[in-house]
């Protein structure tokens, strides 16, 4: 464990900015918990089924408000890009092509085990409803790995919107030669690599410059950008308007906490900005939901009239703002905390994994339902519905089965790989 720990220390610039590598392991934990709570799989006259207990006991609402973390991964990664795309002297589609090489790559080995799973268990007699329903919890979660390409595909414009009318833009630069490092270089759920992006801004060559251009809060695109959701929230909720106009919010939307984001990427605002963002952001929340009629879960609901989620409404947006306040007021005890080896490996490790984690970890809460209807029982917190709270404690019972099982798909996936990008 000693040399484990040295070892995660010695790849580790003096400089790392670890609270970014914080927050993105609190993102992927919460992501995780908060599907594996509010996802069953029900034992049904020998089918399975899926079913939510947000749909059975409301009164869990508040609870979608503490693992709905999206806005946190989109803030990190317009944090990342933004100092990757400063830092790169490559022509933008290349820069583009190996950041959507490593964000997808991954994805090659689940659709091949997923393949092979669904025409094996066709080809046994299991349901094509069952296969559907087991494959879509696999499937569903993977959108945000579409929406983070198309933003990630937008860092350029991004960085330009959140820069200031009186400084330059930052310019372009060659990347010095680093260490290899523990940590991915784009964000979130979307890296199995190594990389030295998130350095603290005093060691990176173009962070000066990106301080002087987007180190505030980008009041003004923040400000359009929202308006542009509520307009579209207007229009779908009110005004009778197509369906299709909320796909115009699944970038809107999702831009706000990205450009957030993408204008830390010189350094994070004072602790005072965090404060107005998380008082604001959840003050404007609280209002939305109480007087304008916005479902009070910030994730989906099966069966609801309305979702926050599908596509992002104002309430989300204004959520994430409090998010991207709350992140901030983190970032410091962050810092202080993970100067302990044992907790910067364990970060590590995480940020390492994260995007093995999230494609895998709905696989690993099927694979223990499947495993547990080998016993010919009907198991309560894993095949039974979730209507009452004493299935929630039982479900909480399952969670470090569903933990040890996601830890051998990683293993599986050989998640071990080490490269280093230049990026």
């Amino acid at each position: 464990m000693r040399e484990l720990l040295e070892r995660v220390e010695r790849a580790t610039p003096a400089g790392r900015d670890r609270a970014v590598d914080g927050l993105r392991a609190l993102a992927i934990g919460g992501v995780v918990l908060g599907h594996w709570l509010v996802t069953a799989l029900v034992a049904d006259s020998g089918t399975l089924r899926g079913a939510s207990p947000l749909s059975a006991l409301p009164q869990l609402a508040p609870a979608s408000w503490l693992f709905q973390t999206l806005s946190v991964f989109f803030l990190v990664g317009g944090l990342v890009a933004a100092r990757g795309w400063a830092r790169s002297a490559e022509r933008y589609r290349v820069w583009l092509g190996r950041r959507l090489a490593r964000l997808f790559g991954p994805v090659v080995t689940v659709v091949a085990v997923w393949t092979v799973a669904a025409v094996t268990m066709l080809a046994s007699g299991v349901s094509l409803d069952v296969v559907l329903a087991l494959a879509r919890l696999v499937w569903s979660p993977l959108w945000f790995l579409l929406v983070f390409a198309a933003l990630t595909a937008l860092t350029p414009l991004a960085t330009k919107s959140v820069s200031t009318r009186t400084a330059p833009a930052p310019p372009r630069q060659a990347p010095a030669p680093t260490q290899q490092t523990l940590a991915p270089a784009t964000t979130a759920p979307t890296q199995q690599t190594l990389a030295p992006a998130t350095t603290a801004p005093a060691q990176q060559a173009p962070a000066a410059t990106l301080a002087a251009s987007a180190r505030q809060t980008p009041a003004v695109t923040v400000a359009v950008l929202a308006a542009v959701v509520a307009l579209v929230d207007l229009g779908r909720f009110w005004a009778g308007g197509p369906g299709w106009l909320g796909w115009v919010n699944v970038v809107a939307g999702w831009l706000v906490p990205y450009c957030v984001g993408v204008s830390w990427a010189g350094g994070m605002p004072s602790r005072r900005t965090g404060w107005v963002l998380l008082l604001g952001g959840g003050a404007a929340t609280v209002a939305l939901v109480l007087a304008a009629g916005y479902p009070a879960s910030m994730v989906g609901v099966p069966g609801a009239a309305v979702s926050n989620l599908d596509p992002p409404t104002l309430a989300v947006v204004t959520f994430g703002l409090a998010q991207c306040g709350a992140a901030r007021l983190l970032a410091d005890p962050l810092r202080r905390a993970l100067r302990r080896p044992l907790a910067w490996a364990a970060v590590a490790v995480v940020n390492v994994h994260a995007i093995t984690i999230f494609l895998w970890h709905q696989t690993a809460m099927i694979a223990v339902t499947a495993l547990g209807l080998l016993t010919g029982q009907v198991l309560p917190g894993l095949h039974t519905a979730p209507e009452s709270a004493a299935w929630v404690a039982a479900r909480l019972a399952w969670l470090p089965a569903f933990g040890a099982v996601l830890v051998a798909c990683c293993a599986l996936a050989g998640v071990r790989r080490r490269r280093a990008p230049t990026t």
